[in-house]
C-alpha cells in the first residue's frame, strides 16, 4: 500500500515553481530532440524510475513526459515501514549520464524489541535494511538454529528475535494408553508436535484413529489415551436414529426398524450398547407378521393363512344371515391388526340423531332415525381443518367416533402466480379455508377449478390458462357395443357436452370435453374400484376408530395426542385398496433446533443450536424489505411457530410499461416504487386498446413483482 505522503508547504511551492519551468523545458527539449534526430544526433535521457515501496511526487501527473533528458530532477518518498538511504522524508534524485543519482531505494525499517530470556544493545531501537544485530540468550535458551546474529531484510527480521528454550521432551516421558507414538525420534524440541496412533478397536476422545501431542516448556501438552470404540454397524432392515459414526465404551446406539419390520424383541425400535467385545447385538429387523386371531363361531375371514405380512387385508362376512357389527375388513400394520375385529349378531338396533360436531356440521339433512349401517358425513366450519374420518356410521345403535375440527396454526402466503392469469388484489396472510377466484387473460381459457383454497398453510392446485385458439378437441368416445352415444359427430370442441347410455342401463350419463379429454372418462365396462378397509387407529393419536370404507385417493388426516407430534406423513392415503404413507405420533421432546430461516431477514439474537420449550426469538428484515406476520416465533412441542415473511418492494419499470403499451393512470403521482400490498392503476397509451381484462389494470404488488396489464 502506497502511503499518502505530502511535502511541506515550502516544498509544494518549490515544486510548483519548478513544475512550470520543467514543463516548458520539456516542450523545448522535445522540439530539440526532434530537430537533432533529423540530423542523426543522440540525446542521453532517463526512463521512469521504478521504486519498490516508494512513489515519485505527483508521478501520475508527470509520468506521461518520460523519458527525460539529463539534468532533470524529482523527489520521491517511501511507504510506511520503509525509508530512503538519506533518511529524509522526501529525497531528491537527478538524471545524469549514469542514470538517476542517487539510485532511488526504499529500505525496510525493523524495530528491535526487548528480548525475553536474552539481551542485546539494540533493544528498543529501529534498524535499517542491511543492519545486523547480535543477541546473547540466557542459559538454556538460544536463537533458532543456534544463531547469535539476525539481519534486517526487506521482509523484516531474518529470523524472529526470540530466545527459545533448548529443553527437549523425551519419548520415554509419554505413555499412550492403548496406542503408541508413530515417530521414531527420542527427543523433541519445544513447540514440536508429534503424532500418536490408537490400536485397532480403540479411538481418541473425539473418535479419530490418531491425534497429536506438543512439547511445551513444562513437558508434553497431554498424556494421550485411546479408548475402546465401536464403529457404526451394518443395519439390516433398520436405520439409526442419530448421525454418530463412532461410539465409545458403554455408548448406546438407538435404531428403528423399517416399516413392516420388527427386531428380535418384537418391537419396531431398539438399542445396542458398545462393550469390550463390540456391540451387544447387531441392529437387525425381520418382517413383521400378523397372526390370525381367535374368531367367533359365526365370523368368517378370508383369505385364511397362518401368517400375514404388513399390508395384507383380511375381509369378514357373517354366517347364517347374521348382521355384521364392526368393520368389513382390517389391515395388517407394524403395530398389528386395525381396526378391531367385528362380531355377528342376529338383531341390531338403529341409531338416533348423530351427535353435534364442535366447529363443524352435518352435510345434508338430518333424519330422526338411522338404520344399522347408515352413514353421515360432516364438514368443518370455515377456517377449521378436519382431523380423523369425515364419516360416521351407525353400528348396532351407536355411532362411530366423531372427527375433530381444529384451527390450523399455519396460514398461506401470496397467491401463486398463474401464467397468463391473475387474481383479485389482496394481501396475505390468508387463513385456512379462505378461497380466491383466479381468472385468465383475454384470449385465454381456464382449465380446471378456477377457485383455489388455503388448506393447512398450502394452496390447492392451480388451474391452467390455455390459449383459446390452441384448445384441443375431443375424439368420439369408443364405447363399442357396450354403450349408446347421444351424438353421431366424430370430433367435439372444448366444453362440448354429450350423453351416453351403457347397455343394460336406463339412464344417460353426461361427460364434458375439457381441452382434448372427456371428464369424466366415459366407461361402460364397469370396472369396480377397490375400496380400502376402515383407516387404522394410529398409536398415540386421538381416537379415530371407524367402520367406514374409503375409495381410491381419499385421505384421512391424523391428530396426535397432547405431548405427541406427527412425523413423516401427516395423513393416511387410500391407494390400490391399502392405506399407505402411515403417519407416526412420537413423544415430543422439551427442545427446538435453530429457528427456521427466512428470505431477506434473520433473527435479532445470536442463533443457538438448541432452544428450551417456551423460548421466543425475534426476526428483523433487511433494508428496503417489509415484515409481514408476527416478528416473534415460539418453541412449542419441539416445533417453532410460523415465522414472518420479508416482502420486497416493487419497482415500476418504464421498459415494462412501454413493452405493454401502458402508462400510470394518475400521472401526477409519478410513482416509481410500490410496497407489497399496494395497488397501482395503469391505463393504455393512445391510441392502444386494452388486451387484458379491466381488473388487470389495477395491479397488485406481490413480493416485488407486478403482473402488468397489456394493451395492443
Amino acid at each position: 500500500m502506497k502511503a499518502a505522503f505530502r511535502p511541506t508547504p515550502s516544498l509544494v511551492d518549490h515544486f510548483q515553481l519548478h513544475a512550470t519551468g520543467i514543463i516548458s523545458m520539456w516542450v523545448l527539449t522535445v522540439l530539440l530532440i526532434l530537430w537533432i534526430s533529423t540530423v542523426g544526433g543522440q540525446v542521453r535521457h532517463c526512463d521512469f524510475p521504478k521504486i519498490n515501496h516508494g512513489i515519485l511526487y505527483e508521478e501520475k501527473k508527470y509520468k506521461p513526459f518520460f523519458p527525460l533528458p539529463i539534468g532533470n530532477f524529482f523527489y520521491y518518498s517511501c511507504e510506511y515501514n520503509f525509508m530512503s538511504p538519506s533518511k529524509s522524508f522526501w529525497t531528491r534524485i537527478t538524471c545524469t549520464e549514469g542514470g538517476w543519482s542517487p539510485t532511488p531505494k526504499c529500505l525496510r525499517l525493523c524495530f528491535f524489541p526487548f528480548v525475553e530470556n536474552g539481551r542485546s544493545t539494540s533493544s528498543g531501537q529501529t534498524h535499517l535494511e542491511g543492519d545486523t544485530v547480535q543477541i546473547a540468550c540466557d542459559k538454556g535458551y538460544s536463537l533458532p538454529n543456534n544463531q547469535s546474529i539476525i539481519a534486517c531484510a526487506e521482509g523484516g527480521w531474518s529470523s524472529p528475535p526470540e530466545c527459545i528454550s533448548t529443553k527437549k521432551c523425551l519419548k520415554t516421558d509419554i505413555v499412550v494408553g492403548n496406542g503408541f507414538l508413530s515417530e521414531s525420534e527420542y527427543a523433541y524440541p519445544i513447540n514440536r508436535e508429534t503424532q500418536y496412533k490408537c490400536k485397532p478397536g480403540y479411538a481418541t476422545a473425539d473418535g479419530k484413529t490418531s491425534g497429536t501431542v506438543q512439547c511445551l516448556q513444562g513437558g508434553w501438552s497431554i498424556q494421550p489415551i485411546c479408548i475402546k470404540s465401536c464403529d457404526r454397524p451394518v443395519f439390516v432392515n433398520a436405520r439409526s436414529k442419530g448421525k454418530d459414526t463412532w461410539f465409545k465404551l458403554n455408548d448406546r446406539l438407538d435404531y428403528e426398524c423399517h416399516d413392516g419390520y420388527e427386531n428380535r424383541d418384537g418391537r419396531t425400535t431398539g438399542s445396542a450398547v458398545c462393550g469390550e467385545d463390540g456391540w451387544s447385538h447387531l441392529p437387525t429387523c425381520h418382517e413383521i407378521e400378523c397372526h390370525l386371531p381367535f374368531l367367533e363361531a359365526n365370523v368368517d375371514a378370508q383369505p385364511k393363512q397362518e401368517k400375514y405380512k404388513v399390508g395384507d387385508v383380511l375381509k369378514f362376512s357373517c354366517r347364517q344371515r347374521l348382521r355384521r357389527v364392526g368393520p368389513d375388513s382390517v389391515q395388517c400394520y407394524q403395530f398389528g391388526w386395525s381396526p378391531n375385529f367385528p362380531t355377528c349378531k342376529g338383531q341390531v338396533q338403529s341409531c338416533g340423531q348423530p351427535p353435534q360436531l364442535p366447529n363443524g356440521k352435518i352435510k345434508g339433512i338430518k333424519q330422526e332415525k338411522y338404520e344399522h349401517g347408515e352413514m353421515v358425513e360432516y364438514n368443518c366450519n370455515p377456517n377449521f381443518l378436519m382431523k380423523g374420518p369425515k364419516k360416521i356410521q351407525c353400528m348396532d345403535g351407536e355411532w362411530t367416533t366423531l372427527p375433530t375440527c381444529v384451527e390450523p396454526g399455519k396460514t398461506c402466503g401470496f397467491i401463486p402466480e398463474l401464467e397468463n392469469g391473475f387474481g383479485q388484489p389482496s394481501v396475505p396472510p390468508y387463513r385456512h379455508g379462505v378461497s380466491v377466484v383466479l381468472n385468465c387473460r383475454n384470449t385465454y381459457t381456464v382449465i380446471g377449478n378456477n377457485t383455489i383454497t388455503c388448506i393447512g398453510g398450502m394452496w390447492t392446485e392451480l388451474p391452467k390458462c390455455v390459449a383459446t385458439n390452441q384448445l384441443k378437441r375431443c375424439e368420439k368416445p369408443r364405447l363399442y357395443a357396450r354403450g349408446l352415444l347421444s351424438s353421431y359427430r366424430h370430433e367435439f370442441n372444448h366444453n362440448a357436452k354429450i350423453n351416453y347410455k351403457c347397455t343394460g342401463k336406463d339412464t344417460y350419463v353426461q361427460t364434458v370435453c375439457i381441452n382434448g379429454k372427456w371428464d369424466p372418462e366415459p366407461d361402460c365396462i364397469g370396472k369396480k374400484k377397490q375400496l380400502c378397509p376402515p383407516p387404522p387407529q394410529i398409536p398415540n393419536a386421538h381416537n379415530m376408530l371407524t367402520t367406514v370404507n374409503y375409495q381410491e385417493g381419499e385421505k384421512v388426516a391424523v391428530l396426535c395426542k397432547e405431548n405427541y407430534v406427527l412425523h413423516e406423513a401427516k395423513e393416511l392415503v387410500c391407494k390400490s385398496g391399502l392405506w399407505q404413507s402411515l403417519p407416526r405420533c412420537t413423544e415430543s421432546t422439551q427442545y427446538c433446533g435453530s429457528p427456521p430461516p427466512i428470505n431477506n431477514g434473520d433473527i435479532t439474537s445470536f442463533s443457538l443450536s438448541v432452544y428450551p420449550p417456551g423460548s421466543t426469538v425475534e426476526y428483523r428484515c433487511q433494508s428496503f424489505y417489509e415484515l409481514r406476520g408476527s416478528p416473534n416465533v415460539t418453541c412449542r412441542n419441539g416445533q417453532w411457530s410460523e415465522p414472518p415473511m420479508c416482502i420486497d418492494a416493487c419497482v415500476i419499470s418504464e421498459d415494462s410499461m412501454n413493452k405493454n403499451n401502458i402508462q400510470l393512470k394518475w400521472r401526477k403521482t409519478q410513482k416509481i416504487y410500490a410496497r407489497t400490498g399496494d395497488v397501482v392503476e395503469f391505463e393504455c397509451k393512445q391510441p392502444h386498446k386494452a388486451r387484458t381484462s379491466i381488473q388487470s389494470f389495477r395491479a397488485l404488488c406481490q413480493e416485488g413483482k407486478f403482473q402488468y396489464p397489456t394493451c395492443e
